[in-house]
């Protein structure tokens, strides 16, 4: 069985608000997401997707013929979770406890039962607080532990992480805003400045609770420097990260551009090659 999985910052629900004006951007991100086709999109900024008895989501939901869930918001630009019933089935398991307290954003877990895994595959959508890595550690830490909580490690995370990645080429530091620099870059004496160095905490945080970033992963078997092009204006931020033991379903993983400040991206998974030994359970 494969699958493709595909994260997408919408920028502010897909619209862009410029001197009072406002553009539908919602019709070339469509375009774009069918394009890909994913079983399932991990979508974050959803703004205003709840309004007006969720109209923007069923719009989306008809436009890519699938299902979605919002997940609760603090700041009003949480994340939400669609999927093709015809290849996921019925979501079997949804949860965002205490993500209210945990997240700037949001975080919902969402589950399906999958032929092929001897235990629920959980997916997430991660959108992380942009201003202060030791927050944003803090999130991504919960979040990891929450989307393992289903039990037997088969799990995935997309989204907007908003730091440096794993690994890989150094940020555009040239075109790097201030709040960013102030944000992802390890802090020196403003008396005595060293070399700009991107802070990779939040991404080896969440590499130390057993999740592998695909687009790292398939470069060092690979070579191939397009895998590690940057989403965002400055950075690679926008990632989708699988649990160890799926590592092995890892199969192909592409960019898309347009309708967002943020690319898009998407991986293909053979869930027929999961480890299936040693699953364990969350308690």
């Amino acid at each position: 069985m494969q699958i493709v999985v595909m994260s997408q910052n919408l920028g502010r629900g897909g619209w862009k608000h410029t001197n009072g004006t406002i553009e539908d951007r919602w019709p070339r991100l469509a375009a774009n997401i069918n394009q890909v086709r994913p079983d399932i999109l991990l979508g974050q900024e959803a703004e205003g997707w709840a309004a007006d008895g969720h109209a923007r989501l069923i719009r989306a939901e008809d436009d890519l013929d699938m299902d979605g869930v919002l997940a609760p918001s603090p700041s009003g630009l949480g994340p939400v979770t669609l999927y093709r019933r015809e290849t996921m089935g019925r979501r079997t398991y949804l949860n965002h406890d205490f993500s209210d307290h945990e997240t700037h954003h949001g975080f919902q877990t969402v589950g399906f039962t999958v032929p092929c895994l001897p235990a629920p595959l959980a997916v997430g959508s991660v959108h992380l607080t942009p201003y202060d890595p030791v927050r944003a550690a803090s999130e991504v830490s919960f979040i990891g532990s929450r989307v393992l909580r289903p039990g037997g490690g088969y799990a995935i995370l997309g989204g907007d992480f908003n730091y440096p990645p794993v690994a890989g080429p150094p940020p555009a530091y040239e075109r790097m805003l201030p709040h960013n620099k102030g944000s992802r870059l390890k802090i020196t004496d403003p008396e005595k400045p060293g070399p700009w160095e991107p802070d990779r905490s939040v991404a080896w945080r969440i590499a130390a609770k057993g999740f592998i970033d695909v687009a790292w992963h398939l470069y060092k078997e690979t070579g191939d420097e397009k895998l590690l092009e940057r989403t965002g204006s400055d950075d690679r931020i926008d990632w989708i990260l699988v649990s160890q033991p799926l590592a092995p379903c890892i199969a192909d993983y592409g960019i898309v551009s347009g309708g967002s400040d943020h690319d898009g991206i998407w991986v293909r998974l053979d869930l027929t090659k999961a480890k299936s030994s040693d699953v364990w359970s969350y308690r």
